[in-house]
């Protein structure tokens, strides 16, 4: 199985490194893509759903992103020792009704050798927003370099 660097133990600078690919493969909304950073068996919790395996993480995916239209996500380190690395993040979307909402969360992340991630818990509380309150704009994909991060926004 081939390695997905950087690989712990993690650096402050490796640390950061991952989680800008990680934000950058959600922002692709690749199912395919993004669930190949996971090891084959792979733990995760995200919100009350309980998944184990990429099929289910890309089956997971593919439902998300179909019901949370223009997703736009920004993650940024909270901490990082050894294998692990502890993630805040902040996403847009809206439903097919037209809503708006963000979602504020957390996540811990616990990786193999390889770089893949083994284990991944994520809390997420959804805000109802209007249009107007919108902060993240920049085409599908990667988030521009230019664009501010979570705490330059006061998220």
């Amino acid at each position: 199985m081939p390695s997905r660097p950087p690989v712990p133990p993690f650096t402050h600078e490796s640390a950061v490194e991952k989680v800008l690919k990680a934000e950058n493969a959600w922002n692709s909304r690749d199912p395919q893509q993004v669930a190949l950073a996971y090891s084959p068996n792979s733990e995760w919790r995200n919100r009350a759903s309980f998944l184990r395996g990429r099929e289910q993480i890309f089956e997971f995916l593919t439902q998300k992103w179909n019901k949370e239209r223009d997703y736009r996500l920004l993650k940024e380190l909270w901490a990082f020792d050894g294998d692990r690395i502890a993630v805040r993040f902040a996403y847009e979307f809206h439903d097919n009704s037209g809503n708006w909402y963000r979602a504020y969360g957390n996540e811990n992340w616990e990786f193999d050798e390889d770089g893949l991630m083994r284990r991944r818990i994520a809390s997420i509380n959804d805000l109802r927003i209007s249009e107007s309150e919108r902060k993240f704009f920049w085409p599908q994909g990667p988030r521009p370099a230019d664009h501010p991060g979570l705490s330059e926004l006061g998220l």
